[in-house]
């Protein structure tokens, strides 16, 4: 059933990953100060490391104690205050970053700058398989350099940063961290801990750990829309004639009871079928030299968790309440050369293989299996600085060998093969800044359907994407920078874009791609203003993309074994927005610090010749007060996201919300000491809230009330 070549080629791969740099490593190892603050200045994600004020584009960096505050069990809600980033909200633990309206397979997730191979990517009720509790630090980059990345950074990249694979030697004999937590909400229990052990002579041993458990999450009020309540109170008064057929083909198929219209209508204060449990644990080792470092990690994923049901408000839908059963086992390699003076300054190889999978539940029975073996390797050379000239160059590859067991599978077995070249390069000329960035890479997918599934396209396409991008930006004052930067990026359509054709229950959705679907292509343009000075902190981006085979999915009104059908198309499109953020010192009293905190961001997007994008969040606008001291910090945020009106065909307008977030941080024995205390009160007042970026808007509010308690130990 799997790929030969990936077995043969993922074991080359490592042994040329822990082998080709060990003659040139010095035997003098590199302390580090792991107590030191994460800088949340320098962005890591890249070949070259960066200041975040260079940065050509809308770039977020969560680290430290911002961290620590916004973490949840994923990674779309741990993200979704970040300006320009929302999340796809499929359920508390099944929520993927969406960058500017854009999701899916347009933003790569990324564990330490590879892919997380996993599924997620192939549909919103599948969780990333990465763990946010265990993170250091989560970078957001778009522009030139998530050009790095491949075709599927179109939209952006997340690269979620830990320490399984050490790149430095603690400085002392043991460095242990932990975290704990509880969440009202969902009854939310969560630990994770870590440890780095310094083992002489230049060896580093890491080994972490995350457990969490959580019930059904509480909402305020109902869980259905009014609109889906009044339909499926209807539908309970029809007569029993009107709807036995839709009830008999149901215990048919799928060994469901007859529908209960007026009880799902009747749905409140919790959401069924949204809980969770889920564990981690990773060990790494890694030899730290004055040459260079080398160095593996394994890890396990286990994770299950509930996907809120589509309740059935009419007699011709399906309804089904699954749950999901992941299962990851990972290996990670890094290695990395220093090369001294010369034109080149230092070889860096990354290589991660997985073996993912995931079982669909449905009422305790196997309904479908998800099998993903896959890997990625980058080999990157960076050049050292001459003249005010850096950049970084490299080759990447991606292998996938995908398939979905099931009686009525909505993909075929498929493999993707990619491999791409890519080049960085920067300029600083006084106070002119200059960036360019390409990337070409070849794409193959290919569907290989089992025997009798007729349904499903069976052949090989092939893909050739390029992109690239040029920017500036110019100190026109001290603290003050002015920047744009021209793009144009293409990206190969998906292996589930191209083949899919079934019903898939996790989403309750009948979904049909193409498989003649051509290159999607985004023409953009972006600019930037950032200011900063003695108590003030500013940035606001605005951005332009035109497509050209826009690629979407689009609801067609039919119904196909009891579930909506949505069909893959493609179109030009347009798309637009802005971000902005600020911070100003109010004033100063004794030890305290008063500040004030405004962020807002909207995006828009039209199809042409079917109107507005699906999905594309409005506008947000965000402000707060804090009260900061060495031992303790206060808060007070308001968030306010105004209705979205704008919709797509067979797509329902969202109502406007505004939250209230209170929060206390207590550091008992000071801001760099080993512990420290947070509880936050999030929607304070209990509002019924919705995100339209979410499938499940309708069916699926955001949590109610949530008192949140955490604590943290590091020494």
């Amino acid at each position: 059933m799997r790929n030969p070549l990936l077995n043969s080629a993922s074991l080359t791969s490592l042994v040329l990953a822990l082998a080709l740099p060990l003659p040139a490593l010095a035997q003098t190892s590199a302390d580090s100060d792991y107590h030191a603050e994460e800088d949340e200045e320098i962005v890591v994600t890249g070949a070259i490391q960066i200041s975040r004020k260079d940065v050509l584009s809308g770039v977020a960096v969560l680290a430290g104690q911002d961290l620590s505050e916004s973490v949840r069990p994923s990674l779309g809600e741990t993200l979704a205050g970040t300006p320009g980033v929302s999340a796809s909200s499929f359920g508390p633990s099944s929520s993927r970053p969406v960058l500017r309206g854009l999701q899916g397979d347009r933003v790569r997730i990324l564990s330490n700058g590879l892919g997380a191979i996993d599924a997620s990517n192939t549909s919103v009720d599948h969780a990333p398989a990465i763990n946010p509790l265990l993170a250091q630090r989560i970078e957001v980059l778009r522009g030139p350099q998530a050009l790095q990345y491949g075709s599927a950074a179109i939209g952006g990249v997340v690269n979620v940063i830990d320490r399984r694979i050490p790149t430095s030697v603690p400085d002392e004999p043991i460095h242990f961290s932990a975290m704990g937590g509880y969440g009202s909400a969902a009854d939310e229990r969560s630990f994770a801990a870590s440890a780095d052990l310094a083992l002489g002579g230049g060896w580093a041993f890491h080994v972490d750990g995350s457990w969490l458990k959580s019930n059904d999450l509480r909402i305020p009020g109902f869980a259905l829309t009014p609109a889906l309540r009044n339909q499926a109170l209807a539908t309970s008064l029809l007569p029993d004639d009107d709807h036995d057929d839709h009830d008999d083909h149901d215990d048919h198929d799928h060994g469901h009871e007859e529908v209960d219209y007026a009880a799902n209508a009747a749905v409140r204060d919790r959401l069924p079928n949204s809980a969770a449990r889920t564990w981690t644990l990773s060990a790494g080792l890694a030899y730290i030299g004055d040459g260079g470092s080398i160095g593996f990690s394994y890890s396990r994923l286990d994770n299950r968790y509930g996907v809120p049901i589509r309740f059935a408000t009419l007699p011709d839908q399906g309804q089904h309440a699954p749950i999901i059963q992941v299962k990851q086992d990972r290996i990670d390699a890094r290695a990395e050369l220093n090369l001294g003076d010369g034109f080149l300054n230092k070889l860096t190889f990354r290589y991660a293989y997985a073996d993912y999978r995931h079982d669909e539940l449905d009422e305790g029975a196997v309904e479908s299996t998800f099998l993903n073996e896959g890997m990625e390797g980058r080999l990157e050379f960076a050049q050292n600085e001459r003249s005010g000239w850096s950049g970084a160059s490299g080759v990447q590859f991606v292998i996938r060998d995908f398939d979905v067991i099931s009686e009525e599978p909505y993909l075929p077995r498929n493999a993707t093969e990619q491999l791409g070249v890519f080049t960085v390069q920067q300029l600083q000329s006084g106070p002119w800044r200059l960036e360019a960035g390409m990337r070409f890479e070849r794409t193959r997918q290919k569907s290989s359907p089992t025997e009798g599934l007729t349904q499903f396209y069976s052949g090989t396409r092939d893909f050739n994407a390029f992109s690239a991008s040029l920017g500036a930006a110019v100190d026109v004052a001290p603290g003050w920078k002015v920047g744009a930067n021209l793009s144009q990026a293409e990206r190969a359509p998906s292996a589930e874009e191209l083949f899919a054709s079934g019903p898939h229950h996790g989403t309750e959705t009948y979904e049909i791609g193409d498989p003649f679907l051509k290159i999607e292509r985004a023409r953009s343009v972006e600019g930037i203003l950032r200011g900063s000075g003695n108590g003030f902190d500013i940035e606001f981006t605005a951005f332009h993309s035109w497509f050209d085979n826009f690629i979407y999915a689009s609801a067609t009104g039919d119904i196909e074994d009891g579930l909506p059908v949505y069909t893959i198309a493609q179109a030009d499109a347009r798309l637009y927005g802005f971000e902005f953020q600020a911070e100003f010192d109010l004033a100063k009293v004794g030890p305290w610090t008063f500040k004030a905190e405004g962020m807002a961001d909207y995006v828009r997007a039209t199809i042409d010749g079917a109107g507005p994008a699906p999905r594309i969040p409005s506008l947000r606008l965000k402000g707060g007060l804090k009260a900061e001291s060495p031992h303790l910090d206060l808060g007070f945020e308001v968030e306010h996201v105004t209705a979205q009106n704008r919709v797509a065909q067979f797509e329902t307008a969202t109502p406007a919300y505004t939250l209230v977030n209170l929060g206390v941080a207590w550091r008992p024995w000071g801001a760099f000491r080993p512990v420290s205390i947070t509880l936050s009160a999030n929607n304070l007042f209990d509002v019924e809230a919705r995100r339209h970026a979410s499938f499940l808007k309708d069916y699926a509010p955001l949590p109610g009330r949530d008192i949140r308690a955490g604590v943290r130990i590091e020494f």
